[in-house]
């Protein structure tokens, strides 16, 4: 395993971090038992940096790694967790929240405390409850130990939030996909600059670049005389820019843990050459030119009130266009009802309300119609229908059986 230093606190951090929002899960909760399991053996190859944030796992992430790294492990790795800005209104919800997490994860300090989700809504909400002075006399009382932030706004409220505080490091949205998009490669050298560690989130895009690759991109990698899987490229891609501090990864088979255990052993700054980076431009560009809509699958936006799975819906879109795949048939199964509720693009009501959450600053109830315009035709819901009696017809039979 390599390592990096965060400059201000001396820490020598694993390039590669476990990111805590995609453990395996069972009946919708945490698996603990292979999760535990997948997370012991990254620590026990030399992964040291661990990622979780209030709302991950509906709650149960925090929870479930402090009981996870019990026996001697935490003592092994670097926890973060994240203040949300959608649940403070004052220091005594600050206060709460704090609390809430040192209990969940069984730690009296909390290594790396990040303000979640900074754009320029949040962190002016943050900046009217005083909150550089409040992290301040956090981390002077011992509860915390570095202080940073994650980001999903523009490059100028980029700067004016690195301008403002004595940060210790931030995380940003950063892959081949997303070089000039949010802070972007400007945000990464300005803070890297600065003497700021850079954490990177969504390497590979919720998985898009490492699983869903249009035919003309594996055909490039597999032309390529270096020998590289997508993930691999899309991961060494970014380490070997210097300013990079530690890359997370959501690990959520023990083949991911494997793999990007591998691709980080060897990986030093500055090692690709110009033939390496050429071939990353070529691919992105032809990602941009097939891509539809810019979601990674993070979920922030759900629940909808309406039931739409808005994630599921930009994701069978997509691979529409990526992938050249005829998805309307399984866009039917899976959003039609057929699996379940309803939960297809055309349910939406315009509401807004995943608007505030979304990282990307998707406009998702227009992009969802034309989701719909596009998936979904006038034999839907009539085919929908006739799929779901017959789905309840047998197992009525099964049932009488």
């Amino acid at each position: 395993m390599q390592y990096r230093k965060v400059e201000k606190s001396g820490d020598r951090i694993s390039i590669l971090g476990y990111g805590g929002m995609r453990f395996p899960t069972k009946g919708g909760l945490i698996d603990e038992e292979k999760a535990r399991t997948q997370l012991r053996h990254a620590i026990d190859q030399g992964v040291n940096y661990i990622d979780t944030a209030y709302f991950y796992h509906g709650g149960q992430s925090e929870t479930f790694i402090g009981k996870a790294l019990k026996d001697g492990y935490m003592d092994k790795v670097h926890i973060a967790t994240k203040m949300p800005p959608w649940l403070v209104n004052s220091t005594l919800d600050m206060d709460r929240i704090i609390e809430t997490q040192l209990n969940r994860l069984q730690v009296e300090t909390i290594d790396y405390y990040l303000l979640h989700a900074l754009n320029r809504e949040n962190w002016e909400k943050f900046l009217s409850l005083d909150i550089l002075n409040y992290l301040t006399a956090l981390k002077a009382s011992g509860k915390i130990r570095n202080v940073g932030f994650s980001f999903h706004g523009d490059r100028e409220n980029f700067v004016e939030v690195i301008d403002a505080y004595d940060w210790d490091f931030c995380q940003i949205q950063y892959n081949i996909l997303d070089e000039n998009t949010q802070a972007g490669r400007f945000g990464l050298e300005y803070a890297a600059e600065k003497g700021i560690a850079v954490f990177i989130m969504e390497p590979l895009r919720g998985g898009t670049l490492a699983q869903k690759l249009p035919k003309q991109v594996k055909i490039l990698y597999d032309d390529f005389h270096i020998k590289r899987t997508p993930a691999e490229w899309a991961l060494k891609w970014i380490w070997n820019q210097p300013g990079v501090t530690m890359v997370l990864s959501g690990m959520t088979e023990d083949q991911h843990i494997e793999d990007n255990i591998a691709y980080a052993k060897d990986m030093l700054p500055n090692q690709f050459s110009t033939e390496e980076n050429a071939l990353i431009q070529e691919a992105k560009n032809i990602y941009l030119n097939l891509q539809r809509v810019p979601c990674t699958g993070c979920q922030y936006c759900m629940p909808c009130p309406f039931g739409v799975d808005i994630p599921r819906c930009f994701d069978l879109y997509n691979s529409k266009y990526l992938l050249n795949q005829k998805t309307g048939t399984f866009y039917w199964m899976q959003l039609g009802g057929m699996n379940g509720k309803p939960s297809h693009a055309s349910l939406c009501t315009k509401c807004g309300a995943c608007l505030e959450h979304c990282p990307q600053s998707i406009d998702i109830p227009s992009r969802l119609v034309d989701v719909a315009d596009d998936m979904e035709n006038f034999l839907m819901k009539p085919t929908m229908k006739i799929g779901n009696s017959v789905v309840k017809f047998y197992n009525k039979l099964k049932a009488l059986k």
